[in-house]
């Protein structure tokens, strides 16, 4: 079986760019990696606590019984504080972006069920407390929100945190559930929210991961956000966490997992979260909303702030995107850089950058701030949702 699968997979990515390559040893990492964990789950002896499904007298959307209402309705939006309030290594939840779709669900945590079906050898269902008992891990993320699905993204909004993530990887669901790696390509999640949004209804908000990002390390079912219970406004008792994707991945209210072999047809991946690819030149090609790009903010100095001078200006802020950030510059000039010092990353957290510039004249200064990733992938100045940022600054002579 190992050997049919790689073979599959090479053939999709064989024609090939350097893209491409790099694509299939993402795959073939995460997989021979899934494979020693679905090793030690069968290695164990022991039954895994889940509950498996035979097919018989299983009803169809039974896990979404756990609902209990839709409070408040529809489309909900809490925007962050500006970048320099933003000044913790982890982001408390009162200063976190929150984003809500169609409604918060409101679910009973006691029956709360998750179903993990499709493509597998063995599907299964779980309750909070068989979760609870599983392997856990914590993975330390930024968390971003692409921002609105229906406007073009051209604008920098800077929804963003870092937060701690505690729950059961996917891929050691998935070792339980033995997919069918030759004909499951991708994940698909749902959440308990249903309704209404931008004028489009839905049963269920679904989402849907390559195989390649599920079997990754990173991506947890979790059930504790910076050491606490997922709360339901977070999406709790369970959601999904997808550390390096784009906050719309993370399905919250989690209640199953199948895996497929298309995308799903929903709305949330079709008529929202896909954009035009900026590396099409003819402007055609779409792609989905999965990976965040390079991006970056300052956060010292704040906005207007007034420095003595001239001489050197100190300051420093965060960085983040699905690769690591290699490389943050700084410019007052919008012309010439001067590279900032760039802590590395240690998970998926954002990275903080600092810097030291050189003001010659009293008067108002621009600071811009622009991040490139280990893959060389750059922040624009302009006309893209992660454009470098800037801030406005004061120099006044410390001379009497």
């Amino acid at each position: 079986m190992l050997l049919r699968v790689l073979r599959v997979k090479w053939e999709d990515h064989r024609h090939s760019s350097t893209l491409n390559f790099l694509k299939f040893s993402l795959f073939l990492e995460a997989y021979i990696s899934w494979i020693l964990q679905m090793y030690e789950v069968m290695a164990d002896g022991s039954s895994p606590a889940v509950d498996f499904i035979d097919g018989r007298g299983f009803i169809p959307d039974s896990e979404r019984k756990t609902l209990t209402n839709i409070h408040p309705e529809g489309f909900f939006i809490r925007h962050p504080p500006a970048p320099h309030k933003l000044d913790e290594d982890l982001t408390p939840e009162f200063k976190l972006f929150q984003t809500i779709h169609m409604g918060a669900a409101v679910v009973d945590a006691s029956r709360w069920t998750l179903i993990v079906d499709g493509l597998v050898e063995r599907p299964f269902s779980i309750n909070i407390e068989q979760l609870r008992q599983m392997p856990s891990q914590t993975v330390t993320s930024f968390h971003e929100c692409y921002g609105s699905p229906i406007n073009p993204p051209t604008k920098n909004v800077w929804r963003i945190g870092n937060v701690q993530w505690t729950g059961v990887p996917l891929r050691y669901l998935l070792s339980i559930a033995r997919p069918d790696l030759e004909r499951g390509l991708f994940v698909w999640s749902d959440g308990l929210d249903s309704g209404t949004f931008a004028g489009v209804s839905a049963d269920r908000y679904q989402k849907d991961l390559p195989i390649e990002k599920a079997l990754s390390c990173e991506v947890l079912v979790a059930y504790e956000m910076n050491g606490q219970s997922v709360t339901k406004e977070r999406g709790g008792p369970v959601r999904l966490v997808v550390p390096g994707w784009f906050g719309t991945n993370s399905t919250k209210w989690l209640c199953r997992l199948s895996v497929q072999a298309r995308r799903s047809m929903g709305p949330f991946t079709t008529v929202f979260y896909n954009e035009l690819d900026p590396l099409d030149f003819e402007g055609v090609r779409r792609r989905p909303v999965w990976r965040v790009e390079p991006n970056s903010m300052i956060v010292r100095p704040r906005p207007d702030e007034v420095v003595l001078g001239p001489g050197y200006v100190e300051g420093w802020g965060r960085a983040w995107g699905a690769d690591e950030i290699s490389r943050v510059e700084i410019s007052l000039d919008g012309n010439t850089w001067k590279e900032a010092n760039v802590a590395l990353r240690k998970q998926f957290e954002w990275q903080l950058f600092t810097f030291r510039v050189q003001v010659d004249q009293s008067g108002r200064h621009h600071i811009q701030a622009r991040a490139t990733d280990k893959s060389g992938a750059q922040q624009p100045l302009t006309g893209r949702r992660n454009h470098v940022p800037t801030v406005q600054i004061w120099v006044e002579s410390d001379s009497p």
